[in-house]
This record gives structure tokens, sequence and C-alpha cells, in this order.
């Protein structure tokens, strides 16, 4: 749909967004040790995605994974999922939203709570993945559900923004977040309801989404104001000075884009 860029959205409340960073660079670390030829086997990969990949059936109890895949509990895929990617460009597209959205979300609650909410964003989009496919047998991989989750989340707190975006791979626009990440988000709601397509999980990018609308609600830091308001000024003055306005099927293992 549409390729971001950069967004004129600095930080104000830390200094640096290690947790961002570290994410993104965990998930390039894995994808170089599963992902590469030299390092890595097509049979290697699968089976990373079998033992670490979120499968609904299995998820659900209705199937059993083969005790040689059997590495953790089944309850952690609803996380380690989000650190597996298919492919090169899988992996590229998901940082890429994390690189340009998720320091502004992490600016907005602390790099604790942060992590909580990627975490709580990736489970989100694999329980809503779970919910329309409980009997699938195929592995759904990549951070897509969480990036949503950050998608929401800066929506909410941002949405007057400047976001660079590339529209259809090519065009190069600057638009309020608002139209370029609702439009988003709309997208995926729709391509849930009316698409065929199962390389792709919508619905687990729709519940990383909603996840993440909620979500910062409640895990922002005390005084970060929602929808670009500017912070309330403190003390006696508060009353007097109101607030101005100012983004899987069956080939043995899936992909979640």
């Amino acid at each position: 749909m549409f390729i971001p860029l950069h967004d004129t959205n600095s930080l104000q409340n830390i200094r640096f967004q290690y947790v961002t960073i570290g994410i993104i660079a965990v998930n390039v670390l894995i994808w170089i040790v599963l992902g590469t030829p030299a390092i890595s086997d097509p049979e290697t990969a699968r089976a990373a995605a079998v033992s670490f990949g979120f499968i609904p059936s299995v998820v659900n109890d209705l199937k059993t994974l083969p005790p040689e895949f059997l590495v953790l509990p089944d309850w952690t895929s609803y996380v380690t999922y989000a650190f597996l990617h298919a492919d090169f460009m899988h992996l590229a597209g998901n940082m890429l939203f994390l690189w340009v959205f998720a320091d502004n979300v992490e600016d907005a609650m602390g790099h604790g709570r942060f992590l909580v909410f990627y975490l709580a964003s990736a489970a989100a989009g694999a329980w809503m993945h779970a919910l329309i496919l409980p009997a699938s047998d195929s592995p759904l991989i990549g951070a897509s559900g969480a990036a949503a989750g950050v998608i929401g989340a800066y929506l909410m707190l941002h949405p007057n923004v400047k976001v660079w975006v590339l529209a259809l791979g090519r065009i190069p626009l600057r638009l309020k977040a608002i139209w370029a990440l609702g439009a988003w988000i709309a997208y995926q709601l729709g391509m849930m309801i009316f698409a065929s397509d199962g390389q792709v999980s919508w619905s687990a990018h729709v519940g990383g989404a909603a996840a993440g609308i909620v979500l910062i609600i409640f895990m922002r830091k005390p005084g970060i104001p929602l929808f670009d308001r500017e912070p309330a000024p403190t003390g006696a003055s508060v009353a007097a000075q109101p607030a101005r306005t100012k983004t899987v099927e069956k080939q043995r293992w899936g992909r979640d884009t």
C-alpha cells in the first residue's frame, strides 16, 4: 500500500530509542542466522518456524507438535513468532515501519513499558489470527502484528504529524499520519473481511493495531497527551489554560507480511 520513509517528529522524553533499536537488531540477527544460505538452510528455517511460529491448531489443542519440534511451551509462540521472518523483504518491510514510528511510541511510554507494549501487541495479533483461523496448521511468523500495534499507538499520539511515504511503492507523498496510517488500518480491516489471500494474516494486523490503539491510552507516561494536544500546564493555572490543538497459507511455513 505504501512504504514509510520519515516522520518529522523528534524525541521529547528519552534520549535514545534503545528498545526499538534492540528489537530491530534481534530481528535482523535471527534472520541472518536462519535466513541466509551461508549460515542456514531451508530445512533449518522450516524447523524454526514450526518450533517458534504461532500455529493456531496447536495453541488451541487441536493438534500436537512432533516431539522434535517441542522446544518451548505452546503459549510462548504468542510472542516468539514475531521474531521470525520468511525472507529479507518480509524482514525489511516490518523493520522499516518500526524504524519510522516506534521511536515516538517508546518516547511516550518509556523503555520498559514500550517493550511490554510491543510484546502485548504481538500477542494480540496472534490471538486475533487464532480467532479467525482456529484450526490452521500453518505457522504464523513475522513482526507485523507488533508493528501494527506501534502504528495504532502512533496514530493515537500523533495524527497530525507529517509523514513521508512512497505511495504504491514509487510516488513520494507527505501526508498527515491520520491519512497515511488511518488508511493503512482501514485497508487491513477491509482485507481481513474480504480477501482470500492466504499468504498474509490480515487478522494479525488488525488485532495488533486494535491492541496498540487501546494500550497507548493506559501505558503512556503521565502527562503525555493524545491526538497531538499540547500537555496541560501544571499548578493552579491548569483550569485557566485549556490544551491547544496543534502496518499464511500452507507452504509448510507461512508468513505474516
